[in-house]
């Protein structure tokens, strides 16, 4: 059972592309200074931030709304990754390590997501799956 956000293994996955994306952007031109670095890092700190905002709403439709804004959130941050890449700012090892930091951290939110949908008792986060059971993970397929 969950008993803080920082136990779902989604967040914790989150958790580590932020500090990954805070890395990479650290090497980008002085000109993205306050254009696409702050973007990344925003769209970034959000996926982890809603993950634990939802973390303590008790109603399904609230969880559910915050994990999506994350899951938005993620799929910003798959863009910049392409734009990064394509903008020459990074080259194909970073760029297939944040892909890869992307496609977990989505799994396991979806995966958590469903987990909430699917439980009809769910009255509090207790309730909540830290893994997914069925599906296997990203990058073992």
């Amino acid at each position: 059972m969950a008993k803080s956000f920082t136990d779902i293994v989604a967040w914790q996955f989150a958790h580590a592309f932020v500090l990954s994306v805070y890395k990479t952007t650290q090497t980008f031109p002085d000109t993205e200074r306050f254009g696409l670095c702050p973007q990344f890092q925003r769209a970034a700190v959000s996926i982890p931030a809603n993950i634990a905002e939802g973390f303590k709403k008790l109603g399904k439709a609230d969880k559910l709304r915050f994990f999506n804004i994350a899951q938005g959130s993620l799929e910003e941050c798959r863009y910049y990754v392409i734009l990064s890449r394509d903008l020459q700012y990074i080259g194909e090892t970073a760029y297939q390590a944040l892909w890869n930091d992307i496609e977990k951290v989505s799994w396991y939110l979806s995966a958590y997501c469903k987990g909430i949908i699917n439980n009809a008792a769910l009255g509090s986060q207790s309730h909540c799956p830290l893994t997914p059971a069925n599906d296997s993970e990203p990058n073992s397929r």
